[in-house]
């Protein structure tokens, strides 16, 4: 199975702005699931197989505001794939998305490199991670651990545009 990623529209079935309802039933086919609440916000927990999928309703907690895929973990073999312009997410080593990304003409902020997005299009990205896995010379994961997807000013905060 595939999850596409769409920034900045959604992740796989679930679109953003979609109501808690919808969102549910949208992975609902992907087995059990959680809703957390947490003042006015809530996120839906699921997975799809060892991919853990969180959609979170924020501001306030009405509507899909993003979507977050996380990383199965090491050695673990998943028949699902989290795909951005057809590049494995989990698979693609980072530089290499991050370079793709620039080619399509993203600009991609690094200037966390623990936690690198992509503004105005809406993906951020982890690179860590406390299991041993391959880094890269600066001792980041050499891979994402996870990837999410958001609306189209989700990091102005990051930017400092408020």
């Amino acid at each position: 199975m595939d999850i596409v990623l769409d920034p900045p529209r959604g992740a796989g079935p679930v679109r953003l702005g979609m109501s808690l309802g919808e969102a549910v039933a949208a992975v609902s086919p992907w087995g059990p699931y959680e809703v957390e609440q947490d003042d006015d916000e809530k996120t839906i927990r699921t997975s799809c197989g060892p991919v853990r999928v969180d959609i979170l309703l924020e501001e306030p907690g009405t509507s899909v505001t993003a979507v977050e895929l996380w990383w199965p973990g090491e050695g673990r073999q998943s028949g699902v794939r989290v795909l951005l312009d057809g590049d494995d997410v989990f698979v693609t080593p980072a530089e290499d998305l991050f370079r793709r990304a620039a080619a399509r003409g993203w600009t991609v902020d690094t200037s966390e490199p623990g936690y690198p997005f992509v503004p105005g299009v809406c993906l951020g990205f982890t690179r860590q991670t406390s299991q041993e896995v391959p880094r890269t010379a600066h001792g980041l994961p050499v891979h994402v651990t996870s990837v999410l997807v958001a609306g189209e000013h989700y990091y102005d905060f990051r930017l400092g545009d408020h």
